[in-house]
């Protein structure tokens, strides 16, 4: 008997490996009824989320009025809003998706990314010293107020062309637009979709007057009136639109929530966070084992299948299914992963002789691979060790086993980390 999923319960949300360990222990795939009354298959284990990820039967595009509980068939300014900005490339297959990849891919390419490395420690410095400043006035700060959240913020902000003074109601929209409309209050997820659309709007109706040197601008010169028949091309309006969503969302949301949710793993592992000063070689094996550990990602977007697929172990998923790949359940598949629900950096260190410790899923896997990745990593490393020599004795404030996570399916991660630290000297941190 599986009990229904509620995606919103706020102790499901701080910890749901229990249950995707249930599942996992049924077979790769199991039909889970969900508390908005409908049902969905979720794949658990390793090997069949890397399989469904790569195989075109899982389709990226989403059903009709996917999402929704059963019966409701509103049609509203919030919905054609939704509708609009879900365009964008994690809902397509190819050859669509090959077109809207091929626009962005340039942007995030190794040398470009790398040429960030300056721009991003002097963020991240500038960050440092500010929350010494709130430190000494305040006596404690929330880790992802004061830094998980603004430093990818301000990365993809200048990638992108965001101006650093809309990111606070940026982050309340995507908030809002990546959590169960049920955990929220009511009216709180169309407002946000709404708000979304006009200010996207609005944003490419200025780079088109006034183009920078950003990839927004880029994009928005790019996207002239072409014959919907082509596969080639620029973007369409709607297509720029759903795609300035997607690049803000994705560009930010994952490396905030691997910069908390490591934060908060190395202050309740105190030995580990003392290896990696000791060692700064460890710190890429921090990362690493943070986005296995505490996928930022909790699931993929939802698919579904175009026909039947046998994915195994008598296994046989129906067509026209709802499909969600769990990355955090396959993270955590103890064939893959030994002592699965420890947080080993080890594993990932060269030489570690932990044989069995596979590539993790937290990227994804297959066409639909993050973009980003390799920025989320850079400013991890970057990052989290001047934040942690920054504070030598910061500590939690709070219960960790008691705070807050995001609702949802889609993205996790702690929505408070809050910190003290011990009295600090005159310069704690330098400029």
């Amino acid at each position: 008997m599986i009990a229904p999923l509620d995606p919103a319960d706020p102790a499901f949300a701080r910890d749901p490996y229990p249950y995707y360990a249930h599942l996992r222990g049924q077979g790769p795939a199991v039909r889970v009824p969900l508390a908005n009354g409908t049902h969905a298959w979720l794949v658990t284990g390793y090997e069949a989320t890397r399989a469904v990820l790569a195989d075109p039967r899982f389709s990226n595009v989403p059903p009709q009025g996917a999402g929704r509980p059963k019966g409701d068939s509103r049609d509203s300014p919030a919905q054609r809003a939704r509708a609009c900005l879900a365009r964008h490339m994690l809902n397509t297959d190819a050859p669509d998706h090959t077109r809207l990849r091929r626009l962005t891919t340039a942007a995030f390419a190794p040398r470009r990314v790398d040429a960030l490395r300056a721009r991003i420690e002097e963020l991240t410095a500038g960050l440092l010293r500010e929350m010494e400043l709130r430190l000494r006035r305040d006596g404690s700060v929330d880790l992802v107020d004061a830094f998980a959240f603004p430093l990818p913020v301000l990365v993809i902000g200048e990638v992108l062309g965001v101006p650093e003074a809309d990111r606070a109601d940026l982050r309340a929209w995507t908030y809002r637009v990546g959590s169960p409309a049920d955990a929220l209050e009511p009216g709180a997820v169309d407002e946000a979709w709404t708000g979304l659309h006009a200010y996207f709007t609005e944003l490419i109706a200025r780079k088109r007057r006034a183009p920078g040197s950003d990839l927004f601008s880029a994009l928005t010169q790019d996207a002239l009136p072409r014959d919907p028949a082509e596969s080639g091309g620029g973007l369409d309006d709607g297509e720029l639109l759903a795609m300035a969503f997607l690049l803000l969302f994705a560009g930010y949301e994952t490396t905030m929530n691997l910069l908390a949710s490591a934060s908060l793993l190395l202050l309740t592992h105190p030995g580990e966070l003392a290896a990696a000063h000791r060692d700064p070689a460890r710190w890429p094996a921090v990362v690493e084992e943070t986005l296995r550990h505490a996928s930022p990602l909790e699931g993929t977007t939802w698919r579904h299948t175009t026909e039947e697929v046998d994915i195994g172990d008598g296994v046989v998923i129906p067509a026209g299914a709802s499909v969600l790949a769990v990355l955090a359940a396959a993270n955590r598949d103890p064939r893959h992963f030994p002592d699965p629900d420890a947080f080993r950096p080890g594993r990932y260190l060269a030489g570690a002789g932990d044989t069995r410790t596979a590539p993790h899923a937290a990227f994804g896997h297959g066409p639909h691979f993050c973009l980003g990745s390799r920025l989320a990593r850079l400013e991890a490393t970057i990052a989290l060790p001047r934040l942690l020599a920054a504070f030598p004795g910061l500590r939690l404030t709070a219960d960790p086993a008691q705070l807050p996570y995001r609702p949802g399916l889609l993205v996790r991660g702690p929505r408070r980390v809050p910190v003290t630290t011990a009295p600090l000297p005159a310069r704690a941190v330098s400029a």
